[in-house]
């Protein structure tokens, strides 16, 4: 028997706070019929049509009721069945073909139809599921691999399973512990990469069916990875079958468009304030976690949902009830979108990509906080490739130095995550290896040191597709990775570096477990603008200290000494330097601390601080 729309549903829905529609509302499957429910409150009339019914609107006419939801029951569908939503609008003779905006499953671009589907799959990923919780917390080694599945690769099965199959080895051998997915609910163009999107409860037909991206989801449980997906209640699609004047109003966007329009995108913008938008988006974001096993969804573009006025000028935008900047009911969304989530489905994680000073982004809701998990860090992201794109001439400049220690001011004010993402690769950027200046030796060798820098710092770490081959060119949706560089030295040795990086990452206290707390940090030395270099300290409780000593010259600087706060002998842990990555191997060895007090400690180190590179001490 397909599941009914109760009175507390219709109560739970026209009131906003409804988590489950996924279960109630679109196409569910019965024994015998399937009952197909849609939102048009503003609609005329609305039928069902589709392959069984030859689109004729007149066959299968739904009923209204108070909610604005329209119902009816048709026997004999099965799954794989193609329907929309024919929707004649009540103001005007306009007679409108939808797809349903609840739909698991859909047509593959270009063909827009919804297709009726069953939720059933045997699950194989308990123990990881009760663990998981442990993977992704504030004291986890998190290491992300930011994904495009349409252009990792074009060889082979382009199926969602396929995919795993060929990622999961790949994450494997370089370490990663979770992997993130560029939106993968249904979107009409390629171009959007995902971000313009049309079926926010449906993953893309693209890569298979639904079932499949479970699949997927299960096999990387099975080899303990985690799985991340970008989601996009920011905006949506305009294209005529979508979300954009649903039942011929302006029904899930504002009508005025200084709310509901985005200049930068050519999207719609949900409207936070309707009760019914945001049980559909609350229902999308636990949908993800209940049916799809997804452990965190990181949040698309939070800060153009947090202000009236991004990116607009004077007279574009409406202030709000006290005059000022903030989206109320957009905060007031998100506020209750994290508590919900985190409230049911433990273990989990919820990330913001929020580009300004918002306060309290990863600070509890009780406490004005907007209750994610993690933000990612753009501050840092813009400051590291603004520094590594100097010649290394100019690093040695003051006002460069300091681009790099700004970050230890605010580092701790929100639990971050260091991201170098898809953003920076893109639209004329160049590709995170072309940033750096210089010969091959001094592109790869500032390449090395970056990374070396990025895994030192506290903060969980994101680095996109390609960066762990040190792909020499932009990303193009459209092509794929260039995994045949890899039989060129310096190309493995990146690859090499991120690997062990992640391991170091991985089996080191002291360089993840105070990731998100000022205590897990110190400097030692932030102010050797000379020698363009830094040496930061990283600990916790209990465990052995570790020393990341930073030199962004092309010198090596000789008898570099600097206080350390463990005498006796030190060892290296890594060195980008390493000619096991492409360097120069000036990797230091056989360290000894010297009684003779620095930097606030008793006792110092001297040693061969290698050319571009990081390097990672601790006693032993």
């Amino acid at each position: 028997m397909a599941a009914q729309f109760t009175e507390q549903d219709r109560w739970l829905f026209n009131g906003g706070r409804h988590l489950g529609l996924g279960n109630v509302l679109g196409a569910q499957l019965g024994d015998d019929a399937t009952s197909f429910r849609v939102w048009a409150p503003n609609a005329d009339a609305v039928s069902v049509v589709g392959d069984f019914n030859g689109w004729n609107p007149e066959l299968h006419t739904m009923l209204p009721s108070e909610s604005g939801v329209w119902e009816a029951t048709i026997p004999g569908i099965e799954q794989g069945t193609k329907y929309k939503y024919s929707i004649k609008a009540k103001f005007s003779e306009q007679r409108l073909e939808k797809a349903d905006p609840i739909a698991l499953h859909a047509e593959t671009r270009p063909n827009t139809a919804s297709i009726v589907w069953g939720r059933e799959y045997e699950w194989g990923d308990d123990h990881y599921m009760t663990g998981r919780g442990d993977l992704l917390g504030q004291s986890a080694p998190v290491s992300i691999y930011e994904c495009h599945l349409g252009s990792w690769t074009r060889q082979g099965g382009r199926n969602y399973r396929d995919l795993a199959a060929g990622l999961i080895p790949h994450l494997e051998l370089n370490g990663f512990t979770h992997i993130e997915l560029m939106p993968v609910m249904e979107y009409p163009f390629d171009g959007s990469w995902g971000y313009q999107g049309t079926g926010l409860f449906a993953p893309t037909s693209r890569f298979g069916t639904p079932q499949d991206f479970m699949a997927f989801v299960d096999m990387f449980h099975q080899a303990g990875i985690g799985v991340i997906l970008d989601w996009v209640p920011s905006h949506f699609a305009v294209d005529a079958h979508g979300l954009a004047r649903f039942d011929g109003t302006h029904l899930y966007e504002h009508e005025d468009p200084r709310q509901g329009y985005h200049p930068d995108w050519g999207s719609y913008i949900f409207n936070y304030g309707r009760n019914e938008v945001r049980s559909f988006l609350l229902s999308s974001a636990h949908h993800w976690f209940d049916v799809f096993h997804v452990d965190a969804l990181r949040v698309d573009a939070v800060a153009s949902m947090l202000y009236l006025d991004y990116s607009r000028n004077e007279g574009e935008w409406i202030p709000n009830e006290h005059g000022s900047n903030e989206n109320l009911d957009a905060v007031s969304f998100l506020q209750e979108l994290n508590e919900s989530v985190y409230g049911r489905f433990p273990g989990i994680q919820m990330i913001a990509e929020e580009s300004t000073a918002w306060p309290l982004v990863t600070r509890p809701v009780d406490v004005g906080g907007l209750g994610f998990g993690f933000k990612w860090d753009m501050g840092w992201m813009n400051d590291t490739l603004r520094y590594f794109a100097n010649d290394p001439i100019y690093r040695s400049f003051e006002d460069q130095h300091r681009v790099l220690t700004f970050r230890a001011i605010y580092a701790f004010t929100e639990n971050y995550i260091l991201a170098l993402s898809h953003d920076e690769v893109v639209h004329g950027k160049k590709s995170l290896l072309d940033k750096h200046p210089g010969d091959e030796w001094k592109r790869f060798a500032s390449y090395r040191a970056m990374l070396g820098y990025q895994w030192a710092l506290p903060g969980k770490k994101l680095l996109f597709m390609g960066a762990e081959i040190a792909d020499p060119r932009e990303w193009d949706h459209e092509g794929e990775l260039p995994f045949h560089l890899l039989d060129y030295p310096v190309h493995a040795g990146v690859m090499k570096l991120v690997g062990e990086l992640n391991r170091l990452y991985r089996e080191t206290p002291a360089l993840h477990t105070w990731d998100t707390d000022p205590r897990g940090f110190q400097w030692i030395e932030a102010d050797d603008v000379s020698h363009a270099s830094l040496v930061f300290l990283r600990s916790a409780e209990g465990h052995p200290p570790v020393v990341a000593v930073c030199n962004f010259t092309p010198e090596a600087w000789h008898d570099y000494r600097f206080g350390v706060p463990v005498a006796g002998p030190w060892k290296t842990l890594l060195c980008t330097d390493s000619d096991d990555f492409g360097g120069s191997d000036l990797v230091p060895h056989g360290l000894e601390t010297i009684d003779e007090a620095s930097h606030g400690h008793d006792q110092s180190l001297s040693l061969l601080v290698p050319p571009m590179s990081v390097t990672f001490l601790t006693p032993g």
